[in-house]
């Protein structure tokens, strides 16, 4: 089947990006310091201008795409005869109309910083906020404002912190990202009340020393510094509940990790990471543990420890079978379980069963050549669950049999000939992805699927639809992009809702008069 080469680990960013798209959103910190009618059976609001080539004797693609009409709510600043946004794609042509160029703004900052100081000590201010303001220095005179509580200067030029902030003893929070620091001074020790400190985005080597005596710290923030390692004086920041990491160059973690006994969201993801020390078994209030995009090759049992657990991010590794350890069933309030990228054939036996509370699923690009071993007790819960790149050839009949709340199913790139019988019994399903298998008949419950809004069978081996398919009234989206199709039923024109459609690489010769 024409599935290509499929590579074990799909290209990544480098961690210069910093961004982390398309990763997991786990919320581990803040992003920055700051319906169409138609009539007479036609199918509504889709338009195919010159579908057919000269010739007119076969039609070999065809993609239509049509965003939806404004809706009633918008806002009254927009006119009612604006024209309506339409894309439509042909041959590969993408053509949009109505659409309005983006006007960039430059906004330009000017700032008398000497006054600043002068009148924030004038009024008493305890916040001062110095951020996005091109400052390379900041005035040893800050020392005066030994009022405040809150300190910004995020995102300007500083390459050194003037000695003298550590006189701002009453300092709770402190932001220091977006900057190009690569050390800070000894004097913030001073800053006993210190609780938030954010460093991201800079060029510290390591964790500035410091930052280790500053034990009234709840939240340290240091994403994307040039940190290889983490001191085991970590362990003297008993306080800390939200520690980042993410996107450095670390290779180990201190055991005296296991004394941060408050922490509750722990992001380590895109670093070097190759094994996680059995004392992360100790924080046992940790809710999010983001470990994606490391070198890890197993995980402790004492993982199993962690009940608090709801977000375990794993995708991006290099565990195998033997590398979950079965005492992960005893986080039951897991809600988010995602080991994609990695080289897993098979789970614990009832581990999915165990973790009753799992609403989203990823075991995407593994080794997997069957569903796991648990039976319909995996999917209690599930509302997303992805299998796409692994080796399964079926998908087991009543597997989905409890799955109520299951919306969205992605079994794209995998090995299946058929699909299940009781399919139709899939009543929760929006979304159904089975792209690049060997499919070559669509049952006819799936005209049973009342709420499915997607569906992609593209490059698979059908050759016709079953004329219900017009009864998928919620339809918007049917990819059957390279498959084998010589016609499409005329029923299809009944799919009132439908936006898009891609037909591109099939045996067509005609279309139903409702679309052609």
């Amino acid at each position: 089947m024409r599935r290509g080469n499929r590579p074990k680990h799909m290209p990544v960013g480098g961690s210069g990006s910093g961004s982390g798209e398309g990763e997991d959103k786990l919320g581990l910190e803040p992003d920055s310091p700051d319906s169409v009618g138609g009539g007479g059976g036609d199918l509504p609001g889709v338009t195919l201008n010159e579908a057919a080539s000269s010739s007119a004797s076969q039609v070999s693609s065809i993609t239509a795409s049509l965003k939806d009409m404004m809706k009633k709510e918008k806002k009254p600043s927009v006119s009612d005869t604006d024209p309506k946004k339409v894309t439509v794609e042909i041959d590969g042509q993408v053509k949009r109309t109505g659409v309005k160029p983006n006007k960039k703004s430059v906004v330009g900052t000017t700032l008398d910083l000497p006054r600043e100081l002068a009148k924030c000590k004038e009024e008493n201010n305890t916040r001062l906020d110095l951020s996005k303001s091109n400052i390379s220095t900041v005035p040893t005179s800050i020392r005066e404002l030994t009022q405040l509580t809150e300190l910004y200067l995020y995102s300007n030029r500083l390459a050194v912190l003037p000695n003298e902030v550590g006189c701002l003893v009453g300092l709770t929070q402190l932001s220091l990202s977006e900057n190009v620091l690569t050390g800070l001074p000894d004097s913030l020790a001073n800053l006993r009340q210190l609780r938030i400190l954010d460093l991201r985005h800079n060029r510290f080597p390591e964790i500035p020393p410091v930052v280790y005596t500053l034990t009234s710290l709840s939240t340290l923030y240091l994403r994307f510094n040039r940190i290889r390692e983490v001191g085991h004086e970590l362990g003297n920041l008993v306080k800390l509940t939200k520690f980042s990491v993410r996107e450095n160059q670390i290779t180990s973690l201190p055991a005296t990790i296991g004394k941060l006994t408050q922490l509750v969201i722990f992001d380590m993801s895109f670093n070097h990471l190759e094994e996680l020390p059995v004392e992360i078994g100790s924080c046992a209030k940790l809710t999010t543990l983001d470990l994606q995009h490391n070198k890890l090759t197993n995980l402790p049992e004492t993982i199993g420890n962690l009940k608090h657990l709801n977000r375990l991010a794993l995708r991006y590794n290099r565990l195998t079978t033997t590398s979950i350890p079965s005492s992960l069933a005893n986080c039951t309030a897991l809600e988010q379980f995602n080991v994609e990228n990695n080289s897993i054939s098979n789970l614990p036996d009832g581990l999915l069963s165990s973790l009753e509370n799992l609403a989203a699923i990823s075991l995407s690009r593994n080794q997997f050549s069957s569903f796991p071993a648990g039976g319909p007790a995996q999917f209690v819960n599930t509302v997303e669950l992805s299998m796409e790149h692994n080796f399964c050839d079926r998908i087991p009949y009543g597997i989905f049999s409890r799955a109520n709340h299951l919306r969205e199913l992605n079994m794209k790139e995998n090995a299946l000939t058929s699909l299940p019988i009781d399919i139709g019994t899939w009543s929760t399903m929006v979304e159904l992805n089975f792209g690049t298998n060997q499919i070559a008949k669509l049952p006819d419950d799936i005209a049973n699927l009342a709420n499915l809004e997607s569906l992609c069978l593209s490059n698979n081996l059908l050759r016709k639809l079953p004329a219900n398919i017009g009864q998928l009234q919620k339809l918007r989206v049917l990819d059957l992009e390279e498959n084998k199709l010589d016609q499409i039923p005329n029923e299809i024109g009944r799919l009132r809702e439908l936006r898009k459609l891609i037909l591109q690489s099939n045996n067509l010769t005609q279309l139903p008069r409702a679309i052609g």
